[in-house]
């Protein structure tokens, strides 16, 4: 999923620490402490307990917990530091991927390649079919490539991009794209960790790629089927903006089909197997290049030093300012006022995201209660109608280069030195052990497995700990069960890979709510197809559906 190469992840290399002088209750204490001040920042400080970066500081904090803990249970300090520096190691890579795709942001905005996707997918999506097909366009992308990261970096902010402006609530657009690219990532054998998974359980690629087509297959059909259900019952503005949107797209940016050479270029590179550094680099390279060619007006309007404006484009902000002065001027003080104190418009006139669908009927019920004529109702909805299109329009056009990751780094970061900590002090392999002594029957060994790997990217907050540490201690209770290992490395699959995404402070979360800019939380719920996996694994193995057994010698 985070875009490493799977030959540099050897079993060998993945060491488990067994301290057998911390207890389980020694263990939890770290996971307790840090479970405890992120349920208080989130329900009793608004998520600013310690400022802008209250999860970075908690995680911190839960770190240092487990510190103390080994300590007085005689964990040697060189061993604590040892496995957080190996953990920083193994995300080095992606915090690469991650300032890349920051640059790539920028760049493919003011180079007109974003824009571009946006204009003519909403001349060829119809909000009819948006979701399902947005599932489907990102699991495609993610197969090809193998990466999950990718896929949100590229395609995914565009179909933010599109769905947004149709007025598609941000949250469900990222579900269907994560559904979609977390399919595709699962199934690909490009995928690290389609690889590691086999790997740690002890079976074969494509043993394991063949036996997860079993539960990922329904799984995916039931997550079509239901955005599918949402498309046709959701209310949009699709039809009745996309002039306006395709006009003020246009009025800013040369659009041209020679622009989606770019994305097209990156794609071929990732197919080819280039490394996915080069390859990202080379997409904002070749950004740079266009946006010279093609956005030689903007540019200039934006800046005096056209090389000024790329260089920003890169590494800080990019905010092309779209003009409402003539849709405000429609507006009296006291409609303003109005719009400022209703409660679904307030953010109308702040830096805050506007939420929710506004129809023109909608609008005009909204002013019918202080004007009686009908020309001046419709004027005046239709300036608050444009209003709001610009509004969505703005975040579309603006972009925060290598700087506006800096937050998702730092919280990777930190997550790296708590999962690192709780390694060093063997309080991962203890949990997971107490986990392993309740498995007494096949179903309960599958629910200890999910329930494992479900934990494991909580508490480490990485998604490769969450299939080596439950791969290498379950392998044998599998063998022991008569249990062919493809059962295993499916259920790692299962619950390991796709729900690391949901964990707002593991690196796969942090990643994709900070590459599509929608909150773990907006997205939770309509990421179907990953909270469903866990579900689909275990109901297969209640039912005995597709288990496989070791054959009797």
């Amino acid at each position: 999923m985070q875009d490493k190469d799977p030959a540099n992840i050897k079993a060998k290399d993945q060491n488990i620490i067994n301290n057998k002088e911390l207890s389980l209750s020694e263990a939890i204490i770290p996971v307790v402490v840090l479970m405890c001040l992120l349920a208080y920042n989130i329900f009793f400080a608004d998520g600013e307990m310690f400022g802008g970066y209250s999860n970075q500081f908690i995680l911190l904090i839960g770190g240092f917990v487990a510190f103390i803990v080994g300590l007085l249970n005689k964990v040697n300090t060189a061993t604590m530091v040892q496995e957080v520096w190996e953990n920083l190691k193994s995300v080095f890579v992606p915090i690469m991927i991650l300032l890349l795709v920051g640059a790539l942001a920028g760049t493919w905005l003011i180079s007109g390649v974003i824009p571009a996707m946006v204009y003519y997918g909403l001349k060829v999506l119809s909000p009819e079919i948006f979701l399902p097909a947005s599932v489907v366009i990102a699991a495609v992308i993610s197969i090809a490539t193998g990466s999950s990261w990718t896929t949100s970096a590229t395609v995914g902010i565009a179909l933010i991009g599109i769905g947004t402006a149709l007025g598609i609530n941000p949250g469900i657009i990222a579900g269907a794209v994560i559904s979609g690219a977390y399919f595709g990532d699962k199934m690909s054998p490009l995928s690290d960790t389609t690889n590691l998974a086999p790997a740690m359980a002890g079976t074969d690629l494509f043993t394991h790629i063949k036996y997860m087509t079993y539960t990922t297959v329904p799984t995916i059909l039931i997550t079509l089927a239901v955005f599918s259900v949402i498309s046709f019952s959701i209310e949009t503005s699709g039809s009745s903006d996309t002039e306006f949107l395709l006009g003020t797209i246009k009025q800013y940016f040369n659009i041209t089909p020679w622009l989606f050479l770019v994305p097209i270029a990156v794609v071929g590179l990732i197919l080819l197997k280039t490394k996915p550094l080069v390859a990202l680099g080379s997409g904002v390279v070749l950004a740079i290049i266009f946006a010279s060619i093609f956005q030689q007006n903007l540019i200039s309007e934006i800046s005096t030093s056209a090389s000024e404006t790329l260089v920003n484009s890169v590494f800080t902000d990019t905010n092309i300012t779209i003009s409402n002065k003539d849709y405000k001027a429609a507006l009296s003080a006291s409609d303003i006022d109005k719009i400022k104190n209703d409660k679904t418009l307030s953010n109308l006139f702040t830096d805050d995201d506007l939420k929710g669908v506004f129809t023109k009927e909608k609008l005009e019920i909204f002013f019918s209660t202080d004007y009686k004529d009908t020309p001046t109702i419709k004027h005046k909805a239709e300036s608050l109608d444009k209003l709001i299109t610009i509004k969505r329009l703005q975040k579309l056009f603006s972009a925060g280069g290598m700087k506006g990751m800096l937050w998702t780094i730092y919280l990777i970061i930190c997550a790296m030195v708590f999962g690192g900590i709780m390694d060093g002090i063997g309080a991962l392999s203890r949990i997971t052990k107490k986990l392993l002594s309740v498995a007494n029957t096949i179903f309960g060994l599958f629910a200890s497995t999910v329930v494992s790997c479900l934990g494991l990217n909580v508490i480490a907050s990485d998604q490769y700990l969450a299939l080596v540490i439950p791969g290498k201690m379950f392998k044998k209770a599998y063998e022991d069960k008569g249990l062919a290992l493809e059962n295993l490395s499916r259920t790692l699959e299962d619950s390991g890979t796709v729900t690391s995404v949901l964990i707002p402070w593991n690196t796969c979360g942090a990643y994709q709510s900070g590459v599509l800019g929608v909150g773990v939380g907006e997205y939770f719920v309509y990421a179907i197809f990953n909270w469903l996996s866990p579900f689909t694994t275990l109901l297969f193995a209640a039912f005995r559906i597709k288990i496989k057994y070791l054959l009797k010698k």
